[in-house]
């Protein structure tokens, strides 16, 4: 029998941002700058690797998993979030193998604190996590500062049996 190959899942967030507003990014908080709406913590960074990690697992989006209707996530740190995202994953068989993530925003700038956002990242998942960015050059709503998008990547593995199996 031959082994199972990886698997790879595509995310992509986008939210307005609110003046006032703490801003959480790549699982980090960044004081100075205004967030992003939403019912967690707005970060489109985390919500992207979200719904990457649950593409490549065939296990459906962020919005099936984290409703707007549950209560238990109003508020919820984007590294909160792919924690659970991660124990949803072991559950169901799989483990993440490495993920990329791109912030399409002009603000914050992310350079200075890659380091500290990839480590975040990659400590909420347990599995490397490269992170950029990028501007869309004045063009669109996060061109003109007006919200902020992220596009994710992710690879993950079979583990073995998944919880549902194991209970069989």
């Amino acid at each position: 029998m031959t082994a199972p190959l990886p698997r790879v899942g595509i995310g992509t967030d986008v939210h307005p941002i609110e003046a006032g507003r703490a801003c959480w990014l790549a699982g980090l908080e960044w004081p100075g700058a205004d967030g992003c709406a939403g019912h967690s913590d707005g970060d489109v960074v985390a919500h992207a690797l979200t719904d990457a990690l649950l593409s490549a697992a065939g296990l459906g989006d962020i919005g099936a998993l984290l409703g707007t209707d549950d209560p238990r996530w109003a508020g919820a740190r984007g590294a909160a979030i792919l924690a659970h995202v991660r124990e949803v994953l072991a559950d169901a068989g799989w483990q993440v193998g490495n993920a990329s993530v791109q912030l399409i925003s002009t603000t914050p700038k992310l350079g200075p604190r890659r380091a500290e956002a990839e480590a975040a990242l990659t400590a909420a998942l347990g599995a490397p996590v490269s992170v950029t960015a990028t501007t869309t050059d004045g063009l669109g709503l996060t061109g003109r500062g007006e919200g902020r998008a992220a596009v994710a990547t992710a690879l993950v593995v079979r583990t073995g049996e998944s919880s549902a199996d194991s209970a069989r």
